[in-house]
C-alpha cells in the first residue's frame, strides 16, 4: 500500500472565500470515490486550528500500490479535479509512502 498525502493554502483575503476554497476542494475530491481503480479510503480535512503557517486542507489517500498511485495521477478524472483546483489554491505540498 501506498499513501498520498497533500495540503494545500487556499486563495481567499477572508475566512469566508478560504472556507469556500475548501468548500471546492472537498467536493471535486469527493467525486472520485469509486472512479479511480486503486484509489481506497480517500479523506479531505479542514484545518481548524487557524495557524498562521498552516496549510488549509488536507487530501489522505490510500493506494494499492504505486502502479495505481501512478494511474491515479493521469487518470482524465483526476485530471478535471486538477484543472478545477489551479485557481483556488496558492501553495501545494505533497508526500508519498510505501507501507509495508
Amino acid at each position: 500500500m501506498i499513501k498520498h498525502i497533500v495540503m494545500w493554502k487556499v486563495r481567499g483575503s477572508t475566512a469566508e472565500e478560504e472556507s469556500e476554497g475548501v468548500r471546492c476542494i472537498r467536493a471535486a475530491f469527493d467525486g472520485l470515490v469509486g472512479v479511480i481503480p486503486g484509489l481506497l479510503a480517500p479523506e479531505i480535512g479542514a484545518d481548524v486550528s487557524r495557524i498562521d503557517y498552516a496549510c488549509d486542507v488536507v487530501l489522505y489517500t490510500e493506494f494499492e500500490s504505486r502502479e495505481a498511485l501512478d494511474a491515479y495521477s493521469t487518470h482524465p478524472a483526476h485530471l478535471k479535479v486538477k484543472r478545477k483546483l489551479a485557481g483556488v489554491r496558492i501553495a501545494r505540498h505533497q508526500v508519498d509512502y510505501v507501507v509495508d
